[in-house]
């Protein structure tokens, strides 16, 4: 098991903006809506009429979990790690991990801000938020 998701013909586009530092999500041509995780449709009117977007790299922490067990490589090497979900300033929510912060510091509603964490062999550049600049 990886921390790296296999990278395909369709999620390329993704995975070459993280290699240079910049967070894509897609937004739907029809209903104008934003979504995260990539899809060929749009998961709000179902149409195919969607296209990449680059996000401000900007959110909010909706909710967070300290994870201090996993068994599952890499993973295990990591904990304790801060698993989160949070709200992208375009809309989307997004599952990442929360890094330079530590717990106590942490609190729903939160700035943060896109940071990029090389994984893995190939050294796929993954998406990662700690908290925005002042």
């Amino acid at each position: 098991m990886t921390a790296v998701p296999e990278i395909d013909a369709f999620t390329r586009p993704y995975w070459d903006a993280a290699a240079e530092g910049r967070l894509l999500i897609r937004r739907c041509r029809d209903c104008a809506r934003a979504h995260h995780y990539p899809r060929e449709f749009c998961p709000y009117c179902w149409s195919e009429s969607v296209t990449w977007e680059r996000a401000s790299g900007r959110a909010t922490l909706y909710t967070w979990s300290v994870v201090h067990r996993n068994d599952l490589p890499p993973f295990g090497a990591r904990t304790p790690y801060t698993a989160a979900v949070v709200d992208l300033a375009e809309g989307p929510r997004m599952m990442t991990e929360i890094v330079g912060c530590p717990e106590g510091d942490l609190r729903i509603g939160m700035d943060l801000e896109v940071t990029f964490r090389e994984e893995g062999p190939q050294g796929v550049a993954v998406p990662v938020f700690g908290p925005a600049a002042r």
